[in-house]
């Protein structure tokens, strides 16, 4: 309903790229973090993985309840088995619908049941990713998250 919005994603096992032009997003599962780069500042913030933030790149889904095959369709040429899946995230159960290729294991395609959004994967090109993808470029300055102390607050009080 929001519009569509096209990203590049790149994958290599347990590590993920997706670039957007809002910046580029690295999600690390062996360090379980998770960068966003900012490529016009060369500054970059680190986070704590959330694991709902990770592209969906699995059969399996986080928190899935129940899968059922519903049959088989194609999507963007590439035949897939599409599935009912029933998961719960933070205590709400959720159904969706996903469009799995076993010819390269992952889903290309998944949507809620309500037809309230939907996420497709086009134009997939298999090979080997470079490493350096999926790590914060040279140059880039990591930006602080903290929040200063009360003590470096300016006050201004009036009584």
């Amino acid at each position: 309903k929001e519009g569509t919005v096209t990203q590049k994603l790149f994958i290599n096992n347990d590590k993920t790229r997706m670039e957007s032009p809002q910046g580029i997003a690295i999600t690390r599962l062996d360090k379980k973090v998770m960068w966003m780069l900012m490529p016009e500042q060369k500054m970059y913030m680190e986070m704590p993985l959330n694991p709902s933030n990770v592209p969906a790149t699995s059969e399996k889904y986080p928190g899935e309840l129940e899968r059922t095959l519903i049959g088989k369709e194609t999507v963007d040429g590439r035949m897939t088995d599409k599935y009912r899946i029933a998961y719960t995230a933070a205590g709400v159960k959720t159904v969706i619908f996903q469009w799995f290729a076993p010819d390269i294991g992952m889903p290309v395609k998944t949507a809620a049941e309500d037809g309230s959004w939907m996420m497709e994967y086009k134009n997939i090109k298999m090979g080997r990713q470079p490493d350096s993808l999926f790590e914060i470029p040279a140059g880039y300055s990591k930006m602080s998250m903290e929040m200063p102390s009360m003590d470096d607050m300016p006050v201004d009080v009036e009584y």
